[in-house]
């Protein structure tokens, strides 16, 4: 057997005994765990400086390094999402819906985990944390595939965790991470049906564009983020102003990040140099059409027609003029990636035409797009944000890392 077959062979056993674990066991765990990380975080914090020099060194861009640190507030919010974790409601063994048939059976449908989840994912050592904690709340085995970016820093938590799971007396392959980061290990874990139930990518377009194409093993895709912000007709430009800024610059390296904003051509000539200034402060590069360069002059980069389809995860901002909610919806149709869209306006039939024929699994009127989001959603942690539309959609919190199986009583009815 390879490596990765007695990894996924181990992390089956565990998953096991893990789906029939009691939520205080799970709970008791999971406690462990944060207790664990906050006090090994110098350990946590050695080990992502070895990680950020590294990428330093390879020449990382800047929002990249930003998902790749770790600062002690960092760890204390990784912990403080543990502990939100186990505080909320088991999702094992809900009951979704129960009948009597009748011919006397009783007919049930209840919650039960996945099995053993393997997650692919890039230079962001948080997810280590919370898809595994998620995960085993949920009563799954993980598998653990981080990018080398990360790999100091993953190890390290892993460890950790697995310290704790044990000591907390459930199994430590509860909890396991693929050493090798080369692209061999990522395509053999995409083949392992015999051991993985799920697999689910969390980054790039390449990532989940890769695991997509490549995998035998069931796949929910997550991630990518061309999101778009439109300013209708009717729109309050000094709130639109704030939520472009906020969707683009509060965190531009993160999915639901705005990539383009979309203008009404009623209101461009007001709302473009309004905006503008407050975009400079974080010196947003812009990528605009021709009417848009018209209004702000050489600020503006021409556009290309890549222009509209890239999440660029950094300080540029792609900027179209369009004749109405017609072209706004027609341009988000053609380049969107399923993920958040948002509309400012203050017309009702509007902002209805927009939640209505807008396809993506998050679509706001007059918010920003940064809050597509478990914890902001109100569902703790989340695992990635799903961009399709089988199974699970938007943030995948603990239900969403569940299947369900019917269960019958009788009383000795034949057919």
């Amino acid at each position: 057997m390879t490596e990765l077959e007695i990894l996924g062979q181990k992390a089956k056993t565990a998953s096991r005994e893990l789906a029939v674990a009691t939520t205080a066991q799970k709970n008791s765990a999971l406690y462990a765990i944060a207790d664990a990380l906050l006090n090994k975080k110098e350990i946590i914090l050695a080990a992502n400086r070895e990680d950020m020099q590294n990428a330093r060194d390879n020449g990382m861009s800047e929002s990249l390094q930003d998902r790749l640190a770790l600062t002690e507030a960092r760890i204390e919010a990784m912990v403080a999402g543990v502990r939100q974790v186990a505080a909320l409601p088991d999702p094992v063994g809900e009951a979704i819906s129960m009948a009597n048939r009748p011919n006397g059976l009783t007919i049930a449908q209840i919650r039960v985990p996945l099995g053993v989840i393997a997650i692919i994912y890039e230079a962001r050592p948080n997810v280590t944390v919370d898809a595994a904690v998620l995960c085993l709340k949920a009563g799954n085995a993980v598998i653990l595939r981080g990018g080398k970016e990360a790999i100091c820093a993953n190890t390290a938590l892993t460890k950790i965790m697995r310290s704790a799971l044990a000591k907390s007396g459930l199994p430590e392959d509860s909890i396991s991470l693929v050493a090798d980061t080369s692209r061999d290990s990522a395509r053999e874990l995409m083949q392992l049906r015999a051991y993985i139930d799920v697999l689910i990518p969390r980054g790039g377009a390449g990532l989940i564009r890769s695991v997509v194409e490549n995998a035998k093993v069931p796949v929910i895709e997550t991630g990518v983020g061309n999101c778009h912000v439109y300013i209708d007709d009717s729109a309050d430009l000094e709130m639109g102003a704030k939520i472009v800024t906020n969707a683009k610059c509060s965190r531009p390296s993160v999915c639901n990040a705005a990539e383009t904003l979309l203008v009404a051509r009623s209101v461009a000539e007001d709302f473009l140099p309004l905006v503008l200034p407050q975009l400079q402060k974080y010196q947003v590069a812009l990528r605009g059409d021709a009417e848009t360069k018209a209004i702000l002059g050489e600020v503006v980069v021409p556009a290309t027609e890549e222009d509209w389809a890239t999440e660029y995860n950094d300080y540029i901002l792609a900027v179209k003029v369009v004749a109405g909610i017609d072209e706004a919806l027609a341009h988000i149709a053609r380049y969107g990636t399923l993920h958040s869209e948002a509309i400012i306006t203050s017309d009702y039939l509007s902002s209805q035409r927009f939640l209505n024929e807008v396809d993506a699994a998050a679509v706001y009127v007059n918010a920003s797009t940064r809050f597509t989001d478990g914890g902001e959603f109100g569902l703790g942690a989340e695992i990635g944000i799903s961009t399709q539309k089988v199974h699970a959609r938007g943030p995948m919190g603990l239900r969403e890392l569940c299947s369900t199986k019917f269960i019958i009583y009788g009383s000795g009815q034949i057919r």
